[in-house]
């Protein structure tokens, strides 16, 4: 019976250790107040024009702070960024500011959300937010 016991014990010590060392990093990580202080700001310049997005492709780091400055230079585009709930008008001539945190690895397709012509359907870009 002894002997039965200890490889009770020694069987729990082991998935206790397992349970540790394969808890999710998420537990590990800041809270979502703290992930705006380890990121760095990325500030950019955007132009839309038909039927283009200037870059378009935007490369962060996860948890950056990333603002960007959105500018139409013809006619009324959008720019909607759906995996973080970003959808603007973008008035000829006029600048938006999109402010957010990319706290999501992975990448995410960012398009014109305004009918502009015919090539509106290839208006795209893309975030790429680097773990």
């Amino acid at each position: 019976a002894m002997k039965r016991h200890s490889v009770l014990i020694i069987v729990f010590i082991v998935l206790a250790l397992l349970l540790v060392a394969c808890s999710s990093p998420e537990a590990q990580q800041p809270s979502s107040d703290n992930a705006r202080l380890t990121g760095k700001t990325v500030e950019l310049d955007v132009e839309a024009k038909q039927w283009e997005f200037t870059p378009d492709t935007i490369t962060v780091n996860k948890n950056d702070r990333v603002i960007l400055h959105i500018t139409s230079v013809d006619v009324t585009h959008g720019f909607a960024l759906d995996a973080y709930d970003i959808r603007e008008s973008l008035d000829p001539g006029r600048t938006v500011t999109v402010d957010f945190i990319a706290n999501k690895a992975g990448e995410f397709p960012f398009y014109c959300s305004v009918f502009c012509g015919q090539g509106h359907g290839q208006m795209r870009g893309k975030l790429v937010v680097k773990e």
